[in-house]
């Protein structure tokens, strides 16, 4: 597999990494089994894939638990990227960014991914109680401890700003936090949704890392699943599935974004064998040399399904029919 830079520390990964949280976290719990999680992750690396993306909030915990079993025999195989910064309560999520608490949370990932060096470690979300910068600071005393190798800076989701009115706003409050902890210590990579049917990124955070030789990690490039083409239109969801309240996943909205996936098969077939999967990863792939996807599964077929995206190289022609696909809609439109 392609390799690819992340940001100012050199660090190198496989072009396209393996988001870790549907194993244990945020998707249908009745097929998260820990077995099949393991075989995903060693069928990722056995494909070319490096870069891990775990959480502590995953589970939580269990996630990086799980990690940590395949790390204990392949280490050397995996680049490990982790995060801290919020904290799972019985009815909700809360940050804490106080420095005391970053210091404790990476010793704990880094008991339980049974390593002796996180790669890159993430600040998950900025605490509103607590000033960025101290929490950023904090986080680099880790890099200078041995602990942790390079620091990266999740962005707030593009949705939720949204819905908090910022309009062509959406991504300042994260440029500006990115400013601050920049001038305390270096960010390597930037995690923010990215995907054909979501491409606000563009306008404002993919630019602001590429003009710094900052890496940007895609999130959910393959728009949670949709843009595989493999779910049905009002198929429905498990109670504690997050797409179950998801506005683009209603059965009126999985039906009307479908033209989007319909353009993803067609470019696909122009390919071969690939898929509209693998399509929608290589568009991400093509924005920029210094962006990663980090697609997530708990299935080793589609973990190597994922990794073959990199072999599929789009066409002007591609890009273009691509670039004119609709606008995904949602039940906020």
């Amino acid at each position: 597999m392609e390799r690819r830079t992340i940001g100012a520390a050199a660090l190198g990964v496989g072009a396209v990494g393996l988001g870790c949280m549907p194993m244990s976290w945020a998707y249908s719990a009745s097929e998260q089994h820990g077995e099949g999680s393991l075989r995903t992750v060693h069928a990722a690396l056995d494909s070319g894939t490096t870069l891990l993306d775990t959480a502590d909030m995953y589970g939580p915990f269990t996630n990086e638990l799980l990690l940590g079993r395949v790390l204990r025999e392949r280490r050397h195989d995996a680049f490990v990227s982790t995060k801290c910064g919020l904290l799972v309560g019985e009815t909700h999520i809360v940050a804490n960014g106080r420095p005391r608490h970053v210091k404790r949370a990476c010793d704990a990932s880094l008991r339980r991914l049974q390593t002796e060096v996180i790669d890159l470690y993430q600040l998950h979300r900025a605490d509103p109680e607590v000033p960025v910068e101290e929490t950023w600071g904090a986080m680099a005393e880790l890099v200078t401890a041995g602990k942790v190798r390079a620091l990266g800076f999740c962005a707030v989701g593009a949705r939720a700003d949204r819905r908090a009115g910022s309009g062509s706003g959406i991504h300042e409050t994260t440029i500006r936090q990115l400013e601050r902890v920049q001038q305390v210590f270096p960010v390597s990579g930037v995690q923010a949704e990215l995907s054909v049917w979501s491409r606000e990124a563009l306008r404002t955070l993919l630019p602001w890392c590429e003009a710094r030789g900052v890496g940007f990690l895609a999130a959910m490039p393959l728009g949670n699943g949709y843009l595989t083409g493999t779910l049905t239109p009002g198929g429905g969801f498990e109670a504690d599935d997050v797409r179950a309240r998801h506005p683009r996943f209603t059965a009126e909205m999985m039906a009307a974004n479908q033209p989007i996936v319909a353009g993803l098969r067609r470019v696909a077939q122009r390919h071969g064998s690939a898929t509209p999967a693998q399509v929608a990863l290589a568009w991400v792939l093509e924005q920029g040399r210094h962006v990663v996807p980090v697609p997530g599964t708990k299935k080793p077929h589609w973990a190597r399904e994922n990794a073959g995206a990199d072999a599929v190289v789009l066409t002007a022609e591609d890009l273009t029919e691509i670039s004119a696909l609709p606008p995904a809609r949602d039940s906020w439109d």
